[in-house]
């Protein structure tokens, strides 16, 4: 479980930044914002809280909750490989050298798992009907360009993703790419069966220390909340973290606290419980 216990004294940290995951943590299972979940942002930044977001979609894929939440601070797709401000403008951008978009598509490939490449604003995918390809449509709202040859778009790639329902096969996966890779990549399993290859500088970790250059806000100030093994390296960047109750053992661990499932509303209940200090919030 985590590893303060659920009578530690309720906003005992100042915290003056709330960063969160999107899927599985912000959004429930069918990528819906919870009106609860809405009124927990608006009561935060009521309190001078800011709030900001990162996932390992693209940028654009994050719009349906920019603007019901309201956000004003910079948004970090690909798990940071892109910062942009909330009207899409490009802050940063942290792309992959060719030669390691190179050599991760080549040991993806051969564990005979599918490979998506994002570059730019496009998706790139070698089959429409591939595995998860239609789910991550309907997620981002936008549709993937096809094609076997990624070509120039290998120049510029933020993100690579292996993609298998094998979910043996994928943790295997993980752990060649990153001893392949080493230090030249980040590579990180964002979902069981989705493996991010992402900039050395773009995961969660490096969001919150990117964070606080960009606004000025102490790590120790910074609230993460998050539900997979990617979203460790943020909980132990920042003072105070939450992870949901749907999270695997290994990733409550590493949280201070540990909320409620994303269907059982465990964002809104942890930013409740653990921010806004409600003692009463169930």
């Amino acid at each position: 479980m985590s590893a303060a216990s659920d009578n530690a004294p309720q906003g005992a940290t100042k915290i003056s930044l709330v960063l969160a995951d999107v899927d599985g943590t912000l959004v429930t299972k069918e990528k819906l914002l919870t009106d609860r979940a809405i009124r927990a942002v608006h009561s935060l930044k009521e309190r001078g809280i800011r709030f900001a977001i990162t996932s390992g979609r693209p940028p654009k894929g994050m719009q349906m909750v920019i603007k019901p939440l309201a956000i004003t601070e910079p948004v970090a797709g690909f798990n940071g490989g892109l910062f942009v401000k909330p009207d899409m403008t490009i802050i940063e951008a942290r792309t992959l050298s060719r030669a390691v978009t190179e050599r991760t598509i080549g040991i993806l490939r051969e564990h005979k798992v599918d490979v998506w490449v994002y570059s730019g604003e496009d998706w790139i995918v070698p089959d429409a009907n591939g595995p998860h390809v239609a789910r991550e449509q309907w997620t981002v709202k936008f549709a993937p360009k096809v094609a076997q040859d990624f070509g120039s778009a290998l120049d510029s790639a933020v993100k690579i993703v292996g993609v298998s329902d094998d979910l043996e096969l994928m943790q295997a996966c993980e752990k060649d790419v990153q001893a392949a890779l080493g230090d030249s990549a980040s590579a990180a399993r964002s979902q069981p069966y989705y493996l991010d290859v992402t900039h050395p500088q773009a995961n969660k970790g490096g969001v919150v220390e990117s964070l606080v250059a960009m606004l000025g806000v102490p790590a120790g100030e910074i609230a993460t909340l998050g539900d997979q093994p990617n979203d460790v390296l943020m909980f132990r960047k920042s003072g105070l973290s939450i992870a949901m109750g749907q999270a695997s053992d290994e990733v409550k661990q590493a949280a201070t606290h540990v909320s409620s499932s994303s269907e059982e509303e465990g964002f809104a209940r942890g930013i409740e419980r653990y921010v806004l200090g409600e003692a009463g919030a169930a």
